[in-house]
């Protein structure tokens, strides 16, 4: 990385939040005037907890049906687990408020809560790793975290 680049996730002061939450974490201008809006979706705090890989994968996979059935206004691109595994990362094309991606979310994640059956896309045709899912720790989780409550958390920078 070239000195003095700037990552906009690195002076989130990840001390001062309180998951779980959403937060606006950035928003894009194409060319053409389309607007991205990247959004951090934090399902554990922090630092205090990490979500094992299995169930984070099944969250993943369930979320990425889930939410583009429960966000309206905009268009989910993209919901990426983050490397420290506390939640994910929403691309977003359009300018949702945080408040309905909020709403979706609890939705969703009620929807993981719930899920029985099949995993969309865990076989090896469709995903790169099928065998690390977990449905009963994914809906566990799932529970957990709307269980504590999600807020609209204002970013937060670093002194």
């Amino acid at each position: 990385m070239a000195e003095g680049t700037r990552v906009a996730s690195f002076e989130l002061d990840h001390r001062a939040v309180r998951a779980p939450y959403v937060r606006a974490a950035g928003r894009y201008q194409g060319p053409r005037g389309d607007v991205v809006t990247k959004f951090d979706l934090r399902l554990v705090q922090p630092n205090v907890q990490e979500i094992p890989t299995a169930p984070l994968h099944t969250i993943e996979h369930l979320l990425a049906g889930y939410l583009r059935d429960e966000l309206s206004g905009a268009t989910l691109v993209d919901a990426s687990p983050m490397g420290c595994r506390t939640g994910f990362y929403l691309t977003v094309l359009g300018e949702p408020e945080e408040e309905s991606v909020l709403e979706a979310a609890k939705a969703a994640l009620a929807r993981v809560r719930d899920h029985e059956g099949e995993i969309p896309g865990c076989d090896p045709l469709r995903c790169g790793n099928w065998r690390d899912h977990s449905l009963p720790g994914a809906r566990a989780w799932a529970a957990e975290v709307l269980e504590r409550g999600f807020i609209v958390q204002a970013t937060v920078t670093l002194p």
